[in-house]
């Protein structure tokens, strides 16, 4: 198998490092970028030149633009691009402060959009490559509490689709991975919160309560690098891919409520147009 070279997002932690272990084991190259890239010492320490550490903060515009720029440079092309940097709100949508709000769409959003961007043009010249956003079953679907991070991983669901159609032709794919539950530090330090509403009070106690039983047993972050790896060497990648057992389920729920409700509408659409 030909050796490929990655640009991964986010590698501190989380999936982010789990797939770039599993990328370096198997010999390829990535270009890991971190807020902090001393969190990658002990992967240079065991993998060398295969690995290179780039420290950024997605939400910069021209930092994303430099960092992709270095790591073309060093390896020479880059054949997948993970945007996998990102963070969950928590938070009712009225305790969402603006800043909050923007502060999530600036780096699940904005930073896909940016790193995106910047590697266009090389992915372009080379007349290949692969990108993968990293959204989740709540970019296609939605539950209470957490409103700011689904808004921002619709959105990068409608472009990344879009986006889709229009590098086809330049032999570039695109993937949206949509992982359901995973132990990884999402929900935890990882994650952000507003303060909440004392009116709010019952229902997050509910909410907390639901959000456990819809996610069950997490998945192992580990276990998932090898259908991550499986994604990128098909000949012909899906647009879109669950990680995990719950959001098949979920989708098929969520899409059969839309398609039942649209039908019983339909009548009413068909007045609109007189």
């Amino acid at each position: 198998m030909t050796t490929k070279t990655w640009f991964i997002t986010g590698a501190s932690r989380g999936f982010g490092r789990e797939w770039t272990i599993a990328a370096l084991e198997r010999g390829d190259r990535v270009a890991a970028t971190a807020r902090d890239t001393s969190t990658l010492d002990d992967l240079v320490q065991k993998y060398g030149d295969a690995l290179l550490p780039i420290r950024l903060d997605v939400t910069d515009r021209d930092a994303d633009f430099a960092a992709v720029r270095q790591a073309h440079e060093h390896f020479g092309r880059l054949d997948v691009v993970v945007n996998n940097a990102g963070y969950g709100h928590f938070g009712f949508v009225e305790e969402l402060t603006e800043q909050e709000f923007r502060d999530q769409m600036e780096t699940n959003v904005f930073g896909a959009m940016w790193v995106t961007q910047a590697a266009l043009p090389f992915l372009r010249e080379q007349g290949s490559g692969h990108i993968l956003q990293v959204s989740s079953i709540g970019g296609i679907s939605a539950f209470p509490l957490v409103g700011a991070y689904h808004a921002s991983k619709w959105a990068l669901e409608g472009f990344s689709q879009a986006l889709s159609q229009e590098v086809a032709d330049f032999g570039i794919h695109v993937t949206l991975i949509e992982p359901g539950g995973f132990a990884t530090d999402w929900g935890g330090s990882s994650s952000k919160r507003s303060a909440e509403l004392p009116a709010y009070a019952e229902l997050h106690e509910k909410t907390v309560e639901a959000r456990k039983k819809r996610v069950g047993t997490p998945g192992d972050p580990t276990a998932s690098a090898a259908a991550v790896l499986a994604i990128v060497d098909a000949e012909e990648p899906p647009l879109r891919a669950f990680l995990g057992s719950a959001p098949l389920g979920i989708a098929k729920a969520d899409y059969a409520s839309r398609i039942a409700s649209w039908e019983q509408w339909q009548p009413n659409a068909e007045l609109a147009q007189g």
